[in-house]
């Protein structure tokens, strides 16, 4: 439901993003660095704190610890267990990744006072 919400955030802000260029003779700016497409238009957001204002849109992208990602193992998988990583304090992401395949990041996006969390 989340990735859902999300890319319909998303989705919706871009439009309006793309309204007010055509509407207000924007288009002029992406000539001098505004974002042209989607994609250009979301890293804008996650890297120009200005613009993501302007917008309304926050999205902002971080690497989860070991410790979150054991706890998202343990919610995904029924059978995990924190021991077929042996010795504690000698795992890294690569054991994690061959035992548990999990999420490594987490994207969290703010509209309207919406707040959704992506893993991924």
């Amino acid at each position: 439901m989340s990735k859902e919400r999300y890319n319909q955030i998303i989705d919706e802000v871009y439009e309006k993003y793309e309204q007010k260029i055509i509407s207000e003779g924007y288009y002029m700016l992406v000539a001098i660095g505004w974002p042209s497409t989607k994609e250009e238009f979301i890293n804008k957001c996650k890297t120009d704190q200005e613009f993501s204002e302007k917008w309304g849109l926050k999205i902002e992208e971080r690497e989860l610890s070991l410790e979150e990602r054991f706890d998202l193992a343990a919610k995904t998988y029924e059978l995990f267990d924190p021991f077929d990583f042996g010795i504690p304090g000698k795992v890294d992401h690569d054991e994690v990744d061959k035992l548990y395949p999990v999420a490594k990041q987490i994207i969290t996006l703010q509209y309207n006072e919406e707040k959704v969390e992506v893993y991924e």
